[in-house]
C-alpha cells in the first residue's frame, strides 16, 4: 500500500486530507458522518479571544458552482474553547489544527500562545483572511508589513506548527507569502474565499444579512489552484491547498500543483463521505502509477520536478 502520511512542519497527518476550518465546527459535530479514521487533521471553527455573535442572518445562500457565507467569526471565544470544544474534539482520534484570529499582532499572539501550550493541539492556523470581518479599505491579508507583525507574534508565542491562511484577493499574495515565510511561519494555507454576493430580487434587498460574503465551492476552485501554483514554486515552506476541492481529481489537481496538503470545505455539506473517498481514490491512483509516497506525488506537474526526477 503506499504511504499517505504527510507532515507540515512537526504535524505529522495519516493522510494529506484536512477538513477545512468552519465547515465542521469543532469536530464532535460530525462524529458519525465524516470518517475520522483517514482523515488527516481537524481545522477547527476560528476562535477570537472574546465570544463572538457573528454576522446578522441571512448568512449562507446557494450560488452558482458554489456557496456564499457571512458567518463573521462567530465562535463561543478561547475561554469556553480551551475549556470545552477542545477537549471534545481531541477524543476524535485526529490531530486538532486550532484556528485563530485576532484584530492586532498582540492579540494574535495571545491566542497562539494559550492554544499552543496544549497538548490537544497539533498545529495552530492564523486566520488573517476572513473577508467578512476585515476592514475593507485596510485588508491585513494584502500587508506584508501587517503580515510580519502578526506571524512574528504568534512564532515567538508557541513552538507549534504555524499556518497562515493567506487570501486570494490581493493582487501581490506573493509578496505576503514571502514575508510570512521570513517571519516564521511553517506552512501557508492558499487560500481563503473570494468576496461575492446575490440579490434577492422578491425582497429587493442583498441575499446575505451582511451584504457580501465569500464565495466557496466548485467555483473558486481553478482560482485557488492558481495560486497555491504560483505560490507553491516561490516559497520553501510547505502549501496547503484550500478553495473549491471536491473529489479525488481535485486533490490530485492541488497536489500535482505543490500542495502538500489538501483542505476540504464546502463539499462536505453535499457529500460528508468526500474526504474518506478522496483518501480512497488517493491510494488508488498512487497504486496504478506505482507511487510509494506523496513525496512522489506532491509538485508532479511541475516542469522543474520532472527535470530533477529525470536527472536523478
Amino acid at each position: 500500500m503506499p504511504d499517505l502520511t504527510t507532515r507540515i512542519g512537526n504535524l505529522t497527518m495519516r493522510s494529506p486530507v484536512m477538513l477545512a476550518s468552519g465547515t465542521v465546527g469543532y469536530g464532535p459535530e460530525y462524529e458519525g458522518i465524516i470518517d475520522f479514521g483517514v482523515t488527516g487533521a481537524i481545522v477547527t471553527k476560528t476562535i477570537t479571544l472574546k465570544l463572538r455573535e457573528g454576522n446578522a442572518p441571512p448568512r449562507l445562500v446557494e450560488t452558482h458552482g458554489g456557496l456564499l457565507n457571512a458567518i463573521g467569526l462567530e465562535n463561543v471565544g478561547l475561554e469556553r474553547f480551551l475549556a470545552e470544544k477542545l477537549r471534545e474534539a481531541a477524543r476524535l482520534g485526529v490531530p486538532v489544527v486550532a484556528s485563530v484570529a485576532g484584530t492586532s499582532p498582540e492579540e494574535f499572539g495571545q491566542l497562539a500562545a494559550a492554544v499552543g501550550e496544549r497538548d490537544e493541539v497539533a498545529a495552530i492556523e492564523l486566520n488573517i483572511s476572513c473577508p467578512n470581518v476585515e476592514r475593507p479599505r485596510n485588508p491585513v491579508w494584502s500587508d506584508p508589513a501587517a503580515v510580519t507583525e502578526i506571524v512574528s507574534a504568534a512564532r515567538a508565542a508557541t513552538s507549534k506548527t504555524l499556518s497562515l491562511k493567506l487570501s486570494p484577493n490581493t493582487s501581490d499574495i506573493l509578496s505576503v507569502a514571502e514575508a510570512a515565510e521570513r517571519a516564521g511561519a511553517d506552512a501557508l494555507t492558499v487560500a481563503n474565499t473570494l468576496p461575492g454576493m446575490r440579490i434577492d430580487i422578491k425582497r429587493r434587498r442583498p441575499a446575505l444579512g451582511n451584504t457580501t460574503g465569500g464565495l466557496s465551492g466548485a467555483a473558486l476552485m481553478p482560482v485557488n489552484l492558481a495560486l497555491v501554483w504560483k505560490v507553491a514554486g516561490h516559497v520553501s515552506i510547505p502549501v496547503i491547498g484550500s478553495g473549491g476541492l471536491a473529489d479525488t481529481g481535485d486533490a490530485l489537481e492541488f497536489l500535482a500543483a505543490g500542495a502538500a496538503a489538501v483542505q476540504v470545505g464546502t463539499a462536505l455539506f453535499a457529500n460528508p463521505a468526500a474526504p474518506a473517498e478522496i483518501v480512497k481514490g488517493l491510494e488508488t491512483y498512487m497504486e496504478e502509477n506505482n507511487l510509494a509516497s506523496m513525496d512522489e506525488l506532491i509538485g508532479m506537474a511541475r516542469e522543474e520536478r520532472r527535470i530533477c526526477t529525470e536527472t536523478t
